[in-house]
Parts: structure tokens; C-alpha cells; sequence
């Protein structure tokens, strides 16, 4: 989905979350490596060089299983758990050359953009291509009109970083999916490979993993670069934090503190909910310029990737990481641990998609917005804001379109535009199940407690049925639940959002909040907007001013060029805002202007007026048992 610029600061700043293209989460099992060689007949072997990069790219080398057949074809994915987009990686792999045992040549035949076919597959020994990256290409036009991958998902390769998620380096031979892997990556002595992985070769030059699956290939993205990382232990879990700054600006020791509070905050809301014994954070930091553009993050089994502007402000960052990560940590609960055939037989190149994105997406980001409530990490009004929010963004979708046929049909045409849907009114079906759940048992049980019991009957390697979830919950919970399932899940019955509040005691109110210098919460609108034409930042001539630009003695019609000495430009626009955000009152702040084509520099004090919005905020204390019971739990 493709946003504004103001779109897109909403997302990012104002909702507090940015919109990633999330969510569902790969997690199955997984690849092996240690010296290229073909002793296992049904052992797929890759070997990945980090040191030789040419045209910047990198060459995979891959060892194949003994195949019996004439043909046989290697597949690189269309698609990946968690992005619900056509993304065809195959577009960046060249020169795919297949050898028999003597090192002759074997006729290929490129199928699609993600496949090959390759004749006397009986005597194939090996595959050789060259790998592309995605980062460079999100910054240019895409020459095939194709939409640039989603950058959490995307690879890098540099002298400084490569970013290895591995669906986008390494695919499958057909009908080898479930067999072992075994992957060796050649790499620079000073550079450490963060994953959640093991690394079984002890030197400096190699390094070596194997699973069991190409699923889990895809599952454990490698960040390799000069090592800047640190750990902490959440329960019996140990969380890396891997950090790719190219400017030096972040470090994980410095990001180390939030984190940490943050993730024993999500342990202790989940309580004895299984986890993980390991789990990798791997964030680039990314300087805009040729660079990654797409922000937010993508999750696996053990570990998720983030990609954040380099120049946020430390606070702002760490405020990013709550949100998004938690978003990702989450999904240890759904998918990993309740999941259905379809995402546990992920079919990446034909894939059938499963009707329950409202659980996988919607429950995993209420969750990453009612444990910081319910750990007291944000106020109980902030976290209705949000949920305000939420609804606002909601009601630009059709209210009408059943979640199930949204999820079933989330790759194609209007369906598929509706996704970023999952995170507004998914979770909004997900706090109004909840409430379900707390007001039928009287506050004993909501759907943290439900899910703990889909995933002790489930679990990660048990599948449910996608068409008989819906039975196993009322049958776990109440036969109220169906009228709420088949209304609101399954159904076209927009949810009335102030009932289900109401019950918590919560109602509309008027609510008194700080402005932003550049834009109004109340109107939400921005105060400055884009012209074309000059390739400037102006202030609207058909907008009244707000006391903040009359201070300064700004007109309408004033060219901004500078704000606090950096030039304005539609590059550091998200910049500028998110630091504006930050201002304090009575902050210094200088403003470089063109008026009536003289510059003029304006210098004045930081005015943050006040506005009034309506939101939701407790009206009713008789129900703050049950209201303290659904928020703590």
C-alpha cells in the first residue's frame, strides 16, 4: 500500500505503530550446512559467498539432492508468510547455470519469473546463480512496474552489511520442501552473523547451520556486519539484539534498557504461555539514501527483522521498537503456536491462503497494545487513543467485508488493498471478542486465556482445520460466542464499537491533548502542505494559522526552506516531523522562509496549543471491576 506522505507520518507517528507489512509468521523447520558435498541423497546443500561480491551480487551455489526424474524445478519464492504480497524474488536471482557431475553444462528453461526447469535432472550435481539485492532497487523506479519489496523482507548486500533473509538467496527443489538443509556462508573474518541460529562451524571465516526444512531456511533471517550486539534473558529465553547503524548513531547497548523492559513486560503479560529459548532482534538502521525505504518489520518463528530510519531520535526509535516489536514477538502466540494447514504447508509459489488473519494479525496487535496497559507501560486513556484510532482508520475501509473472505482472497484486487486492514479493525474484532469473553465469564477469562488453550490442544506442529476454528472456540468458551463470530467475523455486521465499550464503562467525552507544530490532531489536517510545482513545503494560503505560525509571524503563502537549520526537503519530511514531535515548550526554533521571493529568517519560542478532540475515556466507575479485569488482567 502506498502512502502520502502525511498517510504515512499518521501511520508511523500519530497512531505510534508503524504499518508494516507484518504479520503472518514462517515458522516451520528448517537447514543444515557444513562442507559442500553430496552424501545425503535428500539433502539439499547451498553454499552462500559473502567475500566475492561482483556488480553487487553475491554467488549461491547449491548441491542437489540425487533426482531420479528427467526434470526437475527449482523454485525461488513468489510470496512469503507474513507480507501477503506477490513479491517474486526470482526477479533478482541471474544467470541460473545448472552442471552434471564433470562440470558440463545442463539445459535450464526459465518457467516464470521464480522458477527453472532443469532437463537430465538425473545427473545434476549442482546450481550456481547470482544473487541481486532489494535494497538498492526501493529508491529507483522499478523498471517492470512491480511494487519494491517490503524492506523487513528485502536482502542487502554491501561491503558494510548484508542482510540475509534467506527466502530472497536460497529456494527449493519441487518435492524437496520437507527434506534437510545444510548451509555454509563464506564471509568476512570481522563481520558476525546474528540469527537465532546455531552456528556450527567454530572459525572466524565460515559459518554453518543446518534444520530440517526449507521452511525454516525461510524462517531464520542472517544480519551479518561488524558485530554490535548485546543479550538479556527474559525468563528462560535469551533475546539478541543485533544493530546495523552505517552512521554510528544507535548502538544495542543503548537500545538495550527499553528493549528489555519491554520484552519482560510481554513475558509477563503472557504468564506460562510457551516460548522460545532463543530469539534474535535484527534492526537496520537505514540512512534513506539509496537505501531501504520501506519502515516497520516482518516476523519469524524465533527472531523478526526491523528496518527504521537512521536518523530517528533515540526516544522515538525506542518508541518504534516497543510497538513494532512487540507486534512481532507476539506472533510466537499466533501463528507459531495456532496456526492452520495452510500456513503450516506453506506453499510459496502457489499459495492458499487461510481465512483467519483476523486471529494471526488482529489478536497479535491488540495484544501489542493491551499488555503495555496491563503492565503499566502507557496509561489506560492512551490506550483507548489508540484504539480510537484504530477505529478512525477502520471506517476507510467497507465495514461490510466478511474478515474470512478479506483473509481467503488477501492477494487479489480490492482484497488485497484492504490488507492493511488486519491491523486497524483486526485487532478491534479482537478487543471486542474480548470483552465477549470478560463479560460472559464476569471478568474470569478473555481471549489471552483462550489462546492459551487453543495452543495447549494445537500447538506448533499440530494444525488446526481452517474451516472448523470457529467450532473449537465456541466449544472452548461460550455459545454466546457464535452470535459475535458469525455477526462480525464471517458476517457483514459492522461491530458497534461504543457498545462494546460501554460495557467496560468506557464512552465518548471530550479529551484535552498537546498539539503537533505542523499539524492539527483535532482537524487532522497538516498545517503545511507539499506544492508540486515549486518542489516546496508551503504553508496553505486557504488555512487559518494556528497560534504556533502567527508567533513566528508566518503567513500564508511562505515557502518553508529551513526548519532549525535543515533544509526542507520531501526526504527529511518524516524527519522533520518526528523531531518536531519531540518539542518541548519554550523550545528555541528558527525558521528559514521565502516570501514574496526575499528570504526572510523568522526566530521565536515553541507554542504548543492545546486542542480539544473527542475520544473514548472512562465514564462509568460501577464497572470498573470488570473494566480492570479486561485491561489487568
Amino acid at each position: 500500500m502506498e502512502l502520502t506522505i502525511w498517510e504515512f507520518f499518521y501511520f508511523k507517528y500519530f497512531m505510534k505503530k508503524i504499518i508494516l507489512g507484518i504479520s503472518l509468521a514462517a515458522f516451520i523447520i528448517s537447514c543444515n550446512s557444513s562442507k559442500i558435498s553430496s552424501s545425503n541423497v535428500t539433502e539439499t546443500k547451498v553454499s552462500i559467498d559473502l567475500n566475492t561480491i561482483k556488480d553487487d551480487k553475491v554467488q549461491v551455489t547449491v548441491i542437489a539432492p540425487k533426482f531420479k526424474s528427467e526434470t526437475v524445478t527449482y523454485y525461488i519464492p513468489k510470496i512469503i508468510p507474513g507480507t501477503y504480497s506477490e513479491d517474486d524474488y526470482g526477479r533478482y536471482i541471474e544467470n541460473l547455470t545448472a552442471y552434471d557431475a564433470k562440470g558440463n553444462k545442463l539445459k535450464v528453461a526459465k518457467f516464470d519469473e521464480n522458477s527453472w526447469t532443469i532437463a537430465n535432472a538425473n545427473k545434476l550435481d549442482k546450481i550456481t546463480y547470482w544473487v541481486n539485492d532489494t535494497y538498492d532497487s526501493e529508491s529507483k523506479e522499478d523498471e517492470d512496474s512491480k511494487d519494491p519489496i517490503f524492506s523487513p523482507a528485502g536482502t542487502n548486500i554491501s561491503t558494510n552489511n548484508f542482510m540475509l533473509n534467506m527466502h530472497g538467496f536460497v529456494g527449493y527443489f519441487e518435492g524437496y520442501k520437507e527434506y534437510p538443509y545444510q548451509i555454509t556462508i563464506q564471509k568476512p573474518e570481522q563481520f558476525y552473523g546474528a540469527t537465532a541460529l546455531t552456528d556450527l562451524d567454530a572459525s572466524n571465516k565460515t559459518d554453518l547451520f543446518k534444520v530440517n526444512r526449507y521452511h525454516e531456511v525461510v524462517d531464520h533471517p542472517i544480519m551479518y556486519n561488524t558485530p554490535d550486539t548485546t543479550s538479556f534473558n527474559v525468563g528462560n529465553m535469551n533475546i539478541l539484539l543485533s544493530v546495523y547503524s552505517p552512521n554510528k548513531i544507535h548502538a544495542a547497548q543503548d537500545l538495550k534498557p527499553a528493549m528489555e523492559k519491554m520484552m519482560k513486560a510481554q513475558k509477563q503479560f503472557l504468564g506460562d504461555f510457551n516460548s522460545t529459548q532463543k530469539y534474535a532482534i535484527l534492526l537496520y538502521l537505514s540512512t534513506m539514501q539509496n537505501d531501504a525505504q520501506g519502515f516497520g518489520a516482518l516476523e519469524h518463528m524465533t527472531s523478526t527483522t526491523v528496518v527504521m530510519p537512521e536518523v530517528m531520535e533515540k526516544e522515538m526509535l525506542e518508541e518504534q521498537l516497543k510497538d513494532v516489536v512487540s507486534h512481532e514477538f507476539f506472533h510466537i502466540v499466533t501463528p507459531l503456536s495456532i496456526h492452520s494447514e495452510e500456513i503450516h504447508n506453506f506453499d510459496y509459489n502457489q499459495p492458499k491462503m487461510s481465512q483467519h488473519l483476523w486471529m494471526y494479525e488482529g489478536v497479535t496487535e491488540y495484544f501489542a497494545n493491551l499488555f503495555q496497559v496491563n503492565q503499566g507501560l502507557i496509561e489506560e486513556e492512551e490506550f483507548y487513543t489508540r484504539m480510537d484510532d484504530k477505529i478512525r482508520q477502520a471506517y476507510q475501509f467497507d465495514d461490510t467485508m466478511p474478515f474470512t473472505k478479506l483473509s481467503k482472497n488477501v492477494l487479489q484486487g480490492s482484497y488485497k488493498d484492504s490488507y492493511i486492514n488486519v491491523y486497524q479493525k483486526g485487532a478491534l474484532i479482537a478487543m471486542c471478542l474480548d470483552i465477549e469473553l470478560r463479560e460472559a465469564s464476569n471478568g474470569k477469562s478473555g481471549i489471552l486465556d483462550l489462546m492459551k488453550k487453543l495452543s495447549n490442544k494445537y500447538g506448533s506442529d499440530k494444525p488446526f482445520k481452517d474451516d472448523q476454528l470457529f467450532n473449537e472456540i465456541v466449544a472452548l468458551t461460550n455459545p454466546s460466542i457464535k452470535t459475535f463470530i458469525d455477526n462480525h467475523i464471517q458476517g457483514d455486521i459492522p461491530i458497534d464499537y461504543e457498545k462494546y465499550f460501554s460495557k467496560m464503562g468506557v464512552g465518548i467525552g471530550d479529551k484535552e491533548i498537546a498539539g503537533h507544530p505542523f499539524i492539527s490532531y483535532a482537524m487532522q489536517i497538516p498545517l503545511i502542505e507539499y506544492d508540486q510545482e515549486l518542489n516546496k513545503f508551503i504553508i496553505p494560503k486557504d488555512q487559518e494559522l494556528s497560534k504556533f505560525f502567527t508567533q513566528l509571524k508566518l503567513q500564508k503563502g511562505d515557502i518553508l526552506e529551513k526548519v532549525n537549520e535543515e533544509e526542507l526537503t520531501t526526504e527529511n519530511i518524516y524527519d522533520l516531523l518526528t523531531k518536531a514531535a519531540e518539542w518541548k515548550e519554550g523550545d528555541d526554533v528558527v525558521i528559514d522562509i521565502t516570501r514574496n521571493k526575499k528570504s526572510i529568517k523568522l526566530k521565536g519560542k515553541v507554542l504548543l496549543t492545546k486542542e480539544t478532540v473527542k475520544g473514548y475515556k472512562v465514564i462509568d466507575n460501577t464497572k470498573s471491576n470488570l473494566r480492570n479485569a479486561w485491561l489487568k488482567g
